[in-house]
């Protein structure tokens, strides 16, 4: 897109005045595609987990949605988690979100918890909500894509009631060698 930015702006200082008007326009259009391409790639993998890693990235993710939605929120971070592949600490993210998502979306909850904990052989995150339940997770997109990211890292998903109401999210996550 830059290289195309780049031919615009030559092609308009070499074009008639009329023509000129439109090649900046495509130019300006072209330059927001570029910003909106460069959003989208930052949200793919986001910077917090880089910068600041897992927990502070939950932390951040649970304390934005506690704004965004009025809904409580408590979190519970094991202190002696494993290190972790980037790959699963992105999976495990992005099935928080999603959860997340889909408490705000259906669940008609007051509150929500997230934790995150170490097992015998992996970490275990959970979100669980106190609203309506389920009876039988529908599998829609969301929850489609939370099943085949736990299975790109060989993990589990769980979609169970949570007693006396609400819906309980659980991801078993093996530990794998985290890349340098």
């Amino acid at each position: 897109m830059t290289a195309i930015l780049l031919g615009l702006k030559r092609a308009a200082d070499d074009a008639p005045p009329r023509l000129r008007k439109e090649l900046h326009e495509v130019q300006e259009i072209t330059r927001e595609s570029l910003d909106e391409v460069r959003r989208l790639v930052r949200r793919l993998r986001p910077g917090v987990l880089d910068d600041l890693g897992l927990v502070s990235a939950l932390t951040s993710l649970t304390e934005d949605f506690a704004a965004h939605t009025g809904l409580q929120v408590t979190r519970r971070f094991d202190a002696d988690l494993p290190d972790l592949a980037p790959e699963t600490e992105l999976v495990l993210y992005r099935v928080a979100q999603e959860s997340l998502t889909n408490v705000a979306r259906h669940a008609n909850a007051e509150r929500v918890a997230v934790a995150l904990q170490h097992t015998d052989d992996g970490v275990a995150l959970t979100v669980t909500d106190d609203g309506s339940g389920i009876k039988a997770p529908r599998e829609g997109a969301g929850i489609r894509g939370m099943r085949e990211r736990a299975l790109l890292i060989g993990g589990s998903l769980e979609i169970t009631p949570a007693p006396p109401t609400g819906t309980r999210v659980q991801l078993t996550a093996p530990v794998s060698r985290k890349q340098p």
